[in-house]
């Protein structure tokens, strides 16, 4: 793919890694994609077409993701290309397939105010996790014929996760094995375009609970939630 290319930031190291990068105006998002085990950069291409036309200034990089003890090194790489291009945590994704949607999982839950979103293609926690980050949005996109890992592991994950409260939604698809399907993507692009974090209802809904109340003929209209 002749858009991507090796990030130009001399003070990390960004070797065996890509990045598509806009051309004229600062990234307003970034997103990190890891792709499955075995495999390489090139597996991810189909969701870098979609997130690109989606998102026209994101910053998409792909690191390798071949090392799931090296978490706390993926965290740090994360951070400074967020500290380069002043790119927020709640303006990042993360994104895998496979191993790589459990080393997103994980590193999203060992730090807490990286990623906003993390998307997961057919992946799971390594564990199941006790408590997730309330700054971060879970989006686990599944096949229904998945032998690798059965559907059912991730519906009784779902369930646990409910009773966490964690912020999270679940996507599956008919007919779909363990395979990073173009249903899936598309629905991915969805989720990230319409679905607001429960955090930001909460917040929204406090301030409305704690506003005074307005005058009768005041003239102003009541809060719209988006």
């Amino acid at each position: 793919m002749r858009f991507l290319l090796f990030l130009p930031m001399p003070d990390i190291d960004f070797s065996e890694t890509l990045a598509l990068i806009p051309k004229e105006d600062k990234p307003n998002l970034l997103f990190v994609l890891l792709h499955g085990e075995s495999a390489g950069p090139e597996q991810l291409y189909p969701l870098v077409e979609a997130l690109k036309k989606a998102f026209p200034l994101a910053l998409i990089i792909l690191p390798p993701a071949e090392d799931e003890s090296r978490l706390d090194e993926l965290a740090a790489f994360v951070r400074k290309v967020q500290g380069h291009y002043k790119v927020s945590g709640e303006q990042t994704a993360l994104a895998g397939f496979s191993q790589g949607a459990r080393m997103a999982l994980e590193t999203s839950r060992l730090h807490a105010d990286l990623a906003g979103r993390v998307l997961a293609f057919s992946g799971l926690y390594q564990e199941t996790p006790s408590a997730l980050p309330e700054t971060t949005m879970i989006h686990f996109f599944h096949g229904a014929d998945d032998l690798l890992l059965p559907l059912r592991e991730v519906e009784t994950l779902l369930q646990h996760l409910g009773e966490i409260q964690a912020d999270v939604t679940v996507d599956v698809a008919s007919q779909v094995g363990h395979e990073l399907h173009p249903a899936l993507i598309e629905q991915a692009v969805i989720r990230l375009q319409t679905c607001v974090p429960l955090r930001s209802w909460k917040e929204a809904y406090g301030q409305l609970v704690e506003s005074p109340r307005e005058e009768e003929g005041g003239g102003s209209e009541p809060p719209t939630l988006h």
